[in-house]
């Protein structure tokens, strides 16, 4: 089996929770609390199965099971559960050898996605605009991409912001191009830490693109990404 790649996104809130209630627990009673979880996600409860799912992919108080995590995200997902549906698409889409039996991952993980992301799964609507930015699992469609981009970023995802940014800035990608937009979501972005948006920030201020230009603020927003 490949080597799996921590590129999963976390955990839902609930899921979440559950999890670190476990992981201030001791040995012992820690684990009791996984068998209680255990058996909520064998009777059905969707936010428990999602929650073991993320326990068996990362190894968190369980062994390592990838295929295990799959066959409960995929329960869980089946349910409706939003975020179980946006991990088993990560998981298609990373391409994991698990041995799933699907002739086209890409397209299987946009089937997931897209469900997710009608569902207002912020990551799962970025995973999905990024699919119809690159073409993989449906045809390549730019203006479908920005789509998803926005309504992700104005959920606030980062991500999403830069992504969005990106289209306006690269020659209308899917867009008029417009600098000043691409900055207002470079800026969004960038405030909260992503260093993709703080670069691409810095560039705009470096050449004046968008925004009155400033080398100092360039070179400010340079060091924040590095």
């Amino acid at each position: 089996m490949k080597k799996v790649p921590l590129t999963i996104t976390e955990p839902a809130s609930a899921a979440a929770f559950a999890l670190k209630e476990i992981s201030g627990l001791t040995r012992w009673p820690r684990l009791e609390a996984v068998r209680g979880l255990r058996l909520a996600a064998e009777q059905g409860e969707a936010e428990a199965q999602c929650a073991l799912g993320a326990a068996c992919f990362w190894g968190d108080w369980v062994l390592a099971d990838p295929a295990e995590a799959a066959r409960w995200f995929r329960l869980a997902a089946e349910q409706g559960n939003a975020q179980a549906q946006c991990f088993l698409g990560e998981i298609y889409d990373l391409g994991l050898d698990l041995e799933i039996g699907v002739e086209n991952e890409k397209a299987e993980a946009l089937k997931w996605y897209r469900l997710a992301a009608e569902q207002g799964h912020a990551k799962a609507q970025m995973r999905l605009g990024d699919a119809y930015r690159l073409g993989e699992g449906a045809e390549k469609d730019k203006a479908e991409a920005v789509k998803w981009y926005r309504l992700a970023a104005e959920q606030g995802l980062a991500e999403a912001q830069c992504a969005l940014g990106q289209a306006y800035y690269w020659f209308g990608e899917g867009v008029e191009e417009n600098e000043a937009e691409a900055v207002r979501w470079f800026r969004l972005a960038a405030e909260q830490g992503q260093a993709e948006a703080q670069c691409a920030l810095g560039v705009a201020y470096y050449y004046g693109e968008g925004v009155e230009e400033s080398k100092d603020v360039a070179l400010s927003w340079y060091l924040m990404a590095a």
